[in-house]
């Protein structure tokens, strides 16, 4: 993440380098304990995006111990309600304080203008200041791993996807899941269903309850509830843990999950305000730093799969694969990534196309 860049893009992840900031910077630093604040989309009982947050909050609070003291806020809607909670948890003398949504970036932009002194880290977004950073984790690449399962499994070559909204960081996971899925099956396709939201277990399980009537015989989503899982479960075909480990919810069904490891990023942030050290940056974590994994293989997973999956895992840690290496087309056709060329971060963090293999164009 060395190459600077300004970020142009109007929605979804785009990493720039840490330089860009750290010239103008701020350093915040704690004076006794850290005071860390949270603001959660969702339910930390949701078994998914928020979940894999908190159990990230609950590690910083057992690797520090005395040194942390950590608050949070769940169900926060990314309306104009955000900016009234961030304030008030920066009134109340958090000094950092993590946006865990894409939609509370403008506000948590305006609330750290008016404190200087906070830390602020806002997640999935784009946007900077002296005091003002955001993070991410590589989700495409667990997306990735979950489609060669996919391509392996998959008796029709028909997979489906529940979709949250239509920004880059889903799209990516979509098409990454695609490409992985084809890199075993060349005639696999993937069908999306979006439900504009980022939990709602009912929504979610209608969408996937009419892929699985569309003939898809494994999903995967990119929304918070494990009632894809349930719904697979129910209907004998397979699906994937997204964010967490959902095999209790479809221990039949689950083939494997994609875990997220905040912590890495809340330790290593949090650990800074306590050091002195903390200026803003821009991270986006992937296998390679141990912030995202593929785990909890299900009982129908043949070993087979599994050490396929891990060899892949392993080649993109070691730097020897990219899922969106070229030559790789859209669906129509049409040349994006040239045989051989990597997408850079900026082109990912802007990423808005289908490729081969996945049915449909994107809503407006």
């Amino acid at each position: 993440m060395s190459s600077l860049f300004k970020a142009l893009v109007k929605g979804g992840h785009l990493v720039t380098g840490a330089a860009v900031l750290s010239v103008f910077a701020l350093t915040v630093h704690a004076a006794g304990p850290v005071k860390a604040a949270f603001i959660y989309i969702g339910p930390t009982g949701d078994h998914g995006w928020t979940y894999s947050h908190d159990v990230g909050r609950k590690g910083v609070e057992a690797k520090m111990g005395d040194k942390v003291k950590t608050q949070y806020v769940e169900n926060v809607p990314e309306t104009a309600d955000a900016e009234r909670v961030i304030r008030d948890l920066a009134a109340k003398g958090n000094n950092i304080i993590f946006a865990t949504s894409f939609g509370y970036m403008n506000s948590m932009e305006k609330v750290a203008k008016s404190f200087p002194k906070v830390a602020f880290m806002h997640a999935t977004g784009y946007k900077t200041a002296k005091n003002f950073g955001t993070y991410d984790v590589r989700t495409y690449e667990g997306a990735y791993m979950l489609g060669v399962v996919a391509g392996k499994m998959s008796k029709t070559g028909k997979l489906g996807v529940v979709g949250s909204f239509p920004i880059p960081e889903v799209i990516r996971n979509i098409d990454a899941f695609t490409i992985g899925a084809r890199s075993i099956n060349p005639k696999a396709t993937t069908r999306v269903i979006w439900v504009s939201t980022w939990f709602d277990p009912g929504k979610e399980r209608e969408a996937a309850l009419t892929l699985i009537s569309q003939g898809a015989d494994v999903l995967m989503q990119n929304t918070d509830s494990p009632a894809v899982v349930q719904a697979a479960e129910e209907k004998g075909i397979y699906a994937f843990g997204w964010d967490s480990d959902m095999t209790k919810f479809g221990p039949k069904a689950q083939l494997a999950a994609s875990v997220l490891n905040w912590g890495v990023i809340y330790n290593q942030e949090i650990g800074k305000v306590a050091a002195g050290t903390w200026k803003p940056s821009q991270i986006w974590y992937g296998v390679k730093q141990g912030a995202i994994n593929i785990d909890n293989f299900g009982t129908s997973t043949p070993a087979d799969v599994k050490k396929l999956a891990e060899d892949r895992r392993d080649a993109i840690q070691a730097g020897k694969l990219h899922p969106f290496t070229g030559p790789l087309n859209d669906n129509s056709g049409k040349e994006i990534v040239a045989a051989g060329k990597t997408p850079t971060d900026a082109d990912l963090g802007k990423w808005n196309v289908y490729v081969d293999g996945v049915e449909g164009t994107i809503p407006k």
